[in-house]
């Protein structure tokens, strides 16, 4: 049976693995931290990825899990509406709507479908060798040896700041601050004690640079995030404050969920993305996967998304190359190289486009870029859904 290696039990990681033994592999997920408890909030399934996710057999338990996004669109601080669709319009266009639930409960239920043994924890990767697919893990102790791991396919879902990367294109740029500072939450509604505006659909609001979001979860939850243009490496003392000062007065509900929110659950990161594509998402027997591939920025919800793509595509195309004395991947990841590029390069520029467009703080452009937006929204939500076509519509 041909063995895979599977480093980093994110996401991308998981969904990997779980392709590749649904196509009759041996997987071995390695995963650095001490648990797999998931750094995030919450998360946008869109159609294109519960297709994926439909693919290793766990699309339904998800949509059941989720929330469905419902009347969502974009709007101005002080409430006003720039554009607007609904779950119907999407279901119609594409099959599903986008739904939203916690990053903690999609990690769940990948997770539980992993083969007995399949996940180690508390294991460090030092090197993945492409000629020969052998992963060399970091000693456990001083006087511990370094282990060392035999593997047909090496797949390295080990992040933004991917180390497997960084070992294969040496020369090529790394990721790069995208201009804003991110902020998480998830807000339970019973802490909510302001008059709270209904929450009934997903909206995003933007400003004049400073960008917040809103998504309804499963169980009476909101999932609450933020972006601002500020200097890399900025910190407050208390994240849940600075929010208020820069959202506090905007429309309702985002002030009441903001009093609200815990502030030692606020979580703060600064967004960097790829500006620059990889040459290939493989060398020898290691593939690259999700944002150790192509990291971007989260305007267009597609970074967890492109990374339940890739795992399928990858577990299919490493598949289908089998030679009569042995799995040689060496083909299928040619193919996954060339068919994840094309894919993701052009989605990770449009996701820094729009990205961009936020950031805007000229009075002048901010009326202008919300002016075209409203305009777009007046022809219905056709017009405004249309541009997420080529995102929305792949299918495994």
């Amino acid at each position: 049976m041909a063995h895979a290696v599977v480093i980093g039990a994110g996401i991308g990681g998981l969904t990997a693995a779980l392709a590749l033994a649904g196509k009759g592999w041996s997987v071995t997920v390695l995963e650095q931290a001490a648990s797999i408890e998931p750094v995030g909030a919450g998360l946008a399934v869109a159609p294109n990825a519960l297709r994926a996710l439909d693919v290793i057999g766990v699309g339904d338990e998800v949509r059941k899990l989720s929330a469905i996004q419902g009347r969502s669109g974009i709007r101005v601080p002080d409430g006003r509406w720039l554009s607007r669709t609904t779950a119907e319009d999407a279901t119609a266009r594409y099959g599903d709507p986008i739904v939203l639930l916690a990053r903690s409960s999609l990690v769940g239920v990948l997770a539980e479908r992993l083969p007995p043994g399949a996940l180690r924890v508390n294991t460090r990767v030092e090197s993945a060798d492409p000629a020969t697919g052998r992963v060399t893990l970091a000693a456990s102790g001083a006087a511990a040896a370094a282990e060392t791991i035999e593997a047909d396919l090496v797949v390295a879902a080990d992040g933004i700041r991917s180390r497997t990367r960084a070992a294969l294109f040496p020369g090529h740029p790394a990721p790069v601050y995208a201009g804003v500072t991110s902020w998480r939450a998830i807000v339970p509604l019973r802490s909510v004690t302001a008059p709270l505006a209904a929450v009934t659909g997903a909206s995003e609001t933007w400003g004049a640079g400073p960008l917040f979001g809103v998504m309804p979860l499963a169980g009476d939850q909101v999932y609450c995030y933020a972006t601002a243009p500020v200097p890399a490496g900025l910190r407050a003392a208390d994240e849940r404050e600075e929010l208020l000062r820069l959202f506090g007065r905007w429309h309702d509900p985002i002030p009441a969920l903001l009093a609200a929110a815990d502030p030692q659950a606020v979580l703060r990161h600064d967004v960097h993305c790829l500006d620059t594509p990889l040459p290939a998402f493989h060398a020898g027997r290691v593939a690259l996967l999700g944002d150790a591939a192509h990291p971007m920025t989260p305007n267009l919800g597609q970074g967890a998304c492109q990374a339940m793509e890739d795992a399928v595509v990858l577990a299919e195309r490493v598949s289908s190359h089998e030679p009569p004395h042995g799995v040689d991947p060496a083909a299928g990841l040619a193919a996954y190289s060339r068919e994840r590029l094309a894919r993701t390069t052009p989605i990770v520029r449009r996701s820094r486009a729009i990205g961009r467009l936020t950031r805007w703080r000229n009075p002048l452009a901010v009326a202008l870029r919300d002016a075209a937006m409203r305009a777009a929204g007046r022809f219905g939500p056709n017009v405004a859904m249309r541009q997420f076509d080529p995102v929305f519509d792949w299918r495994p």
